[in-house]
């Protein structure tokens, strides 16, 4: 979906504006898929108009409306801005849509030859997927926080919740952008929620101090966007309360990171395990399953997701808590 295909005069009045050419087969939706946190994510919304995004940068925040064109290598996606940080969101996009993402080494065909069908048969219908870089560390630590031992479903309830309790509507919100489009908080308001709200939520203790601990550096976090994905997943992991998986899963977002596993995953181990060898496994399994492949791991993870596999019921579910009426 191009410019062209929404109003002139709202194309015009953008404050800021990319058109940009991946050089190479692109799929938007794909490629940006991991940066929702679910389909009621309010800062992240599909409309007929395009894919808008919404979050804060260094000038303030920023509505974002992504559309791509064209077909195949010849694909271009064009990027419309508004709001105070309009000029800093067009420039972040081409990173944050995997301008860097090399998948050289792993498409060449000796690495090819290593790995198991499955993981190539995705791959070859799926070459226009990259790994996107935000660069942005706030934003993608604390959803997943809130994720931490918890169903996705509960922490993304009780995400929605404060977003649109303590979030702020984005730049043009109602008029040029759509109208529950909302800005996630900034790190001083993460940091002013109050107590109850938290527990309103569904977020245990735990979980709120965590990322109150957290932002409570947020400059220092913020930093570590301009490190290597492995430096920064380090670092990141000397607040108490954010260990490997949660590192993980904020480079896979922040660097486009190749290589991080979620370990300590409640899921992935066993789905690893079974698409690999047809059993489950633990973390550990995992790990070896995968060391063939290293610095090219979360790219066979993402294959093996993109593959349509589904493992099969190995037990129990985790139970879903609600700690808001206690």
């Amino acid at each position: 979906m191009s410019i062209a295909e929404i109003p002139a005069a709202r194309a015009a009045a953008a404050d800021a504006s990319l058109r940009w050419h991946p050089d190479g087969p692109f799929d938007l939706q794909q490629t940006v898929g991991p940066l929702l946190r679910g389909h009621g994510d309010p800062s992240v919304l599909t409309a007929p108009d395009g894919l808008w995004m919404a979050f804060t940068t260094p000038a303030g925040p920023a509505s974002l409306r992504l559309g791509s064109l064209g077909h195949g290598a010849d694909v271009a996606v064009d990027a419309l801005a508004w709001g105070p940080g309009a000029a800093f969101a067009v420039e972040a996009v081409p990173r944050m849509l995997g301008r860097d993402d090399d998948w050289t080494g792993f498409d060449e065909p000796a690495f090819h030859a290593t790995l198991p069908r499955m993981v190539t048969e995705a791959r070859r219908r799926n070459l226009a997927v990259r790994l996107p870089a935000t660069g942005r560390i706030i934003d993608a630590l604390v959803p997943t926080v809130l994720e931490q031992k918890v169903t996705l479903i509960e922490a993304r309830r009780g995400y929605r919740y404060l977003m649109y309790r303590f979030g702020t509507p984005a730049p043009g919100a109602g008029s040029v952008a759509p109208a529950n489009l909302m800005v996630q908080p900034t790190a001083e308001q993460w940091l002013r929620i109050p107590s109850w709200e938290w527990h309103k939520a569904g977020v245990g203790p735990q979980r709120s101090a965590t990322v109150m601990r957290a932002l409570r550096s947020a400059v220092a976090l913020e930093r570590l966007a301009a490190l290597p994905a492995a430096e920064a997943a380090a670092k990141m992991q000397a607040v108490p309360g954010i260990g490997v998986w949660t590192a993980a899963e904020v480079v896979q977002r922040t660097h486009g990171c190749p290589d991080s596993i979620s370990v300590g995953d409640y899921h992935l181990a066993a789905y690893v395990g079974a698409a690999l060898t047809g059993r489950r496994t633990d973390d550990a399994g995992m790990l070896r399953l995968l060391a063939p492949w290293a610095g090219h791991r979360q790219r066979v993870v993402r294959m093996i997701g993109l593959s349509g596999f589904r493992k099969p019921t190995f037990g129990a579910r985790m139970t879903i808590q609600d700690h808001r009426g206690h």
